[in-house]
């Protein structure tokens, strides 16, 4: 196996967790990293045994990025890494702007240049093991619930909450069951910090989608209801659960008619790990392979034009 040189842009809250990742995997060389904050840079480099690099000097330096920067430098950086012929992850979303968005995916094409956009939660355990449970069953709706309270600003997110939250679970719907989504509506509340989404994906498939940075309390949970079952996913615990339909009956006790039903609760077992490990292998696999990445620049185009729907519906903007 070839071994691949890896840069990181952005050494913040999670683009240090990018360098730790590339710094384990095995045929992987973490070549540097690079970050406008120079001290920052430097104390993620020494502590990973790498360099801090200036911009151009990275990419003469690797053969792949990750960038891990606010949205509103998506654009410049990866039109930048395409220039320089290097392989590239965008954080999600993947341009605050899907018309610029469509013209990085085709610079990209005509590059020959990888292009993946960083969907992590396409890498979660709990959301791989869906494709098995949902098969051969009839989707009525699906409801998914990001909440959580105020972040503080270490995470450098500058974008709304559909944009940093929602388009998450419009993503993993998106890819999980195959579905487009046709009509959407929204309501925000909070300043913009609380919206939800009804989406109506066609064929009677409707969803309902809430994200939140007021909430008071951390939720990451996606239901599905088929026409036999509940299936339940919770991201954090990287846990299915499924409820069965169950059959009521009346039921008489020492001359006492009570009613009463039978909850019928199957957990499959998931293989745990980290879904950011899961998604930088995934993405050197296809560098190294020539092969799609798992969420290509067309399906990070067709989720942010939904965000960007629901945004607007909301009235809100990026």
């Amino acid at each position: 196996m070839s071994e691949l040189t890896a840069g990181v842009i952005g050494v913040g809250s999670m683009g240090r967790h990018h360098a730790r990742v590339y710094h384990e995997l095995p045929g992987v060389d973490l070549g540097g990293v690079y970050d406008v904050d120079r001290e920052r840079a430097d104390a993620v480099a020494t502590n990973y045994g790498t360099e801090a690099y200036d911009l151009q000097s990275l990419f003469d330096a690797v053969d792949l990025v990750s960038i891990v920067v606010p949205t509103e430098y998506h654009a410049e950086l990866a039109n930048a890494a395409i220039d320089a012929g290097v392989d590239l992850l965008v954080e999600k979303p993947i341009v605050d702007d899907a018309e610029v968005g469509q013209e990085i995916v085709r610079a990209a094409r005509e590059a020959d240049v990888t292009l993946q956009v960083g969907h992590v939660e396409r890498f979660n355990p709990a959301v791989r093991a869906l494709q098995d449970v949902l098969a051969d069953r009839e989707i009525i709706a699906v409801e998914a619930r990001r909440l959580g309270p105020p972040f503080d600003g270490d995470r450098g997110v500058t974008s709304g909450v559909v944009f940093d939250l929602m388009i998450h679970d419009l993503d993993v719907v998106r890819s999980v069951l195959d579905v487009t989504a046709r009509d959407v509506d929204a309501r925000a509340g909070a300043n913009g910090e609380y919206v939800t989404a009804t989406v109506d994906y066609g064929d009677g498939v409707v969803g309902t989608f809430t994200a939140s940075r007021v909430t008071q309390k951390k939720v990451r949970e996606l239901s599905i209801t088929t026409t036999d079952c509940v299936v339940t996913v919770d991201y954090m615990e990287q846990s299915v659960k499924i409820n069965h339909r169950s059959l009521p009956e009346y039921v008489e006790t020492n001359g006492d008619v009570r009613y009463r039903t039978e909850n019928v609760v199957e957990r499959p077992t998931v293989e745990n790990g980290e879904p950011l490990k899961r998604e930088l292998e995934g993405f050197v696999d296809a560098t190294r392979n020539g092969d799609d990445p798992v969420v290509t620049g067309e399906q990070g185009l067709e989720v942010l034009r939904t965000a960007e729907r629901v945004a607007g519906a909301a009235g809100r903007e990026h």
